[in-house]
């Protein structure tokens, strides 16, 4: 029972960076909030991703489970913006994304449940 509850939280940890980088493309889409339909979905979408996060929180410790939120909404958002919004993927960038998901493990390692 435990470890589906456990699981459970790790799947909404995962739809929560999902919702979330699909709120941060709408962002964009929104054009600064000026475009109705990608605004109402930035905001459904952050709402939604949030929830989730809440969620996945009662059983993942909050320094994990927001080190792997940011950190992974980081490195998927900008591989979003190369692909979809024509941003280089310079070797600065990719050393800095390597960085930040060095960080995350770091982080998970550290963890108390470790």
């Amino acid at each position: 029972m435990f470890v589906g509850i456990v699981v459970q939280s790790w799947l909404l940890l995962i739809l929560a960076i999902v919702l979330e980088v699909a709120g941060t493309t709408s962002m964009k889409l929104s054009e600064g909030l000026t475009r109705l339909w990608p605004t109402v979905g930035m905001t459904v979408l952050y709402l939604a991703s949030f929830a989730c996060l809440a969620l996945a929180l009662k059983q993942i410790e909050v320094s994990i489970a927001y080190a792997i939120w940011a950190g992974l909404g980081i490195v998927l958002v900008t591989l979003v913006a190369v692909l979809f919004f024509d941003e280089a993927l310079t070797p600065w960038r990719v050393v800095c994304m390597t960085l930040v998901l060095l960080g995350v493990v770091g982080l998970n390692l550290s963890s108390s449940h470790s």
